[in-house]
């Protein structure tokens, strides 16, 4: 499996990262197109994992603040969960966000997902809010 990172001038990796995020938001978990596809799309990194030549996950980061990013859209496609491609993502986006300059990443998880990503050193900030329909948490994780 290989990672790949771009902005949305990298037309075909974004379309790979959209079709990802199309098949696990908008398809699986009914999030609406408009909601999925939003106005921080074109001044995100996308980061699309590969098994061969199939786009198998995605996530996008940006930075939010001084020394903050944010990753988003995190997504895995069911037939690879449960085999640590989730942890690939992320630690590719932990690295991404160093070489920007992130000191800190902050996320908002499905609650769901919340476990996972308190493995991972994430640490839950909030209190459980919806978004899309779905309940979340926002969480943190220092890179220091």
């Amino acid at each position: 499996m290989n990672v790949a990172i771009g902005t949305t001038e990298d037309r075909a990796l974004y379309e790979d990262a959209l079709r990802v995020r199309r098949i696990v938001f908008i398809e699986e978990q009914n999030v609406p197109e408009e909601e999925e596809i939003d106005v921080f799309e074109h001044e995100s990194f996308h980061l699309v994992l590969y098994d061969g030549e199939q786009a198998i996950a995605a996530g996008r980061f940006r930075l939010v603040d001084e020394g903050v990013g944010k990753a988003e859209r995190i997504c895995v496609l069911p037939a690879y969960r449960g085999r640590g491609v989730g942890r690939m993502v992320m630690e590719a986006l932990e690295q991404l966000a160093k070489t920007k300059g992130a000191k800190k990443v902050k996320l908002n998880a499905q609650t769901h997902a919340e476990p996972f990503y308190k493995k991972l050193g994430y640490e839950t900030i909030s209190g459980v809010f919806m978004d899309a329909g779905i309940p979340h948490v926002t969480m943190v994780k220092s890179l220091e």
